[in-house]
């Protein structure tokens, strides 16, 4: 199914940026090399550890319901794959998570992921050993010691970190590298600093925190107290899903997600900006691919500037090569 698509997929897309040497991107169309007889669920997040490993958290065999299912997930859910190949290095997670959705890997190859419907945060280091739990299993709550579907993190380099929180809340919470609660902003609404599903976030080198405001569609962006700084408000009708900042700190990439009026999928569109929010490109629907309609769910870069998405509609994951002048 999945290399069916990149055939219909247009191989090329045409990227004009100003700030760099790249002027397009290519699909890379063997990537993932995944077994013949491996059922990827919904990958739902994505991250690139120091040695440019790519980490994936999917579903397995669980699907998004409510309410919630209250049995553990049996399928090992967060794959390490080589960059390259696109092969399985590791795979761990299985008896752990009810509904994975969001995951980091920070500076130190930690692996954090938030479970939707166990309301919790985990912490892991590299080869899947349990480090820090925030939340209370099973229980939503909005204090300093509850989340409500809480929906990513982002870790800045001193090991404080940051949560989008969430499906229930509309607030973005900040701890200590130890997890100790410090502060919060946000509430629901559509108001500079409100949020409609705060759905994913990153952080800049200057510490500033730039979150997906989903059902908004949009990017607010805050300094490292929550205050807020601007944002980019997307003209389609549709969803922003998620943002990443390149390992270059020069860029910012988003994802959207669009429907039509009788609900088909339209797909998805990603955006490179500068980091003062000005949209710079964008690929995808947009006139750039015949294939099947991707819903992404998050996207990253590695150290040499390849595109990867998840996405959730025909649960793929996808690799983009830079194309230099």
């Amino acid at each position: 199914m999945i290399k069916k698509y990149f055939v219909l997929l247009s191989l090329f897309f045409f990227i004009c940026c100003a700030d760099d040497n790249i002027k397009s991107y290519e699909l890379a169309d063997q990537w993932p090399s995944l077994p013949n007889d491996f059922i990827l669920g919904n990958p739902t997040g994505i991250g690139v550890s120091s040695s440019n490993d790519i980490v994936v958290f999917h579903r397995g065999s669980r699907v998004w319901k409510t309410p919630m299912p209250t049995e553990k997930i049996k399928e090992k859910t967060i794959l390490i794959l080589d960059n390259k190949t696109g092969e399985i290095k590791n795979a761990w997670g299985s008896d752990l998570f009810i509904m994975p959705h969001g995951l980091e890997v920070d500076h130190e190859d930690n692996i954090w992921v938030t479970d939707v419907a166990l309301h919790q945060v985990f912490k892991f280091n590299y080869t899947g050993e349990l480090l820090m739990v925030l939340g209370v299993p099973n229980q939503s709550g909005v204090d300093s010691f509850h989340f409500n579907l809480p929906t990513d993190v982002a870790v800045s380099p001193n090991g404080s970190f940051y949560v989008s929180d969430g499906y229930g809340n509309s607030r973005i919470v900040k701890f200590s590298r130890q997890g100790e609660y410090l502060f919060e902003w946000g509430k629901f609404g559509t108001d500079k600093g409100e949020f409609n599903i705060p759905h994913g976030l990153d952080l800049d080198k200057s510490g500033n925190v730039y979150v997906a405001d989903r059902e908004n569609n949009r990017i607010q962006k805050f300094d490292s107290l929550g205050g807020f700084i601007s944002l980019w408000q997307n003209k389609s009708i549709g969803q922003l899903y998620s943002v990443n900042i390149g390992k270059s700190e020069n860029y910012l990439l988003g994802i959207d997600y669009v429907i039509n009026e009788n609900f088909i999928p339209v797909g998805s569109d990603i955006f490179r900006f500068d980091l003062n929010l000005n949209l710079k490109t964008r690929f995808g629907r947009s006139g750039f691919y015949n294939g099947k309609s991707k819903r992404y769910h998050d996207i990253q870069v590695d150290n040499n500037g390849n595109i990867y998405t998840a996405d959730i509609l025909e649960n793929s994951l996808q690799k983009f090569r830079p194309i230099l002048n």
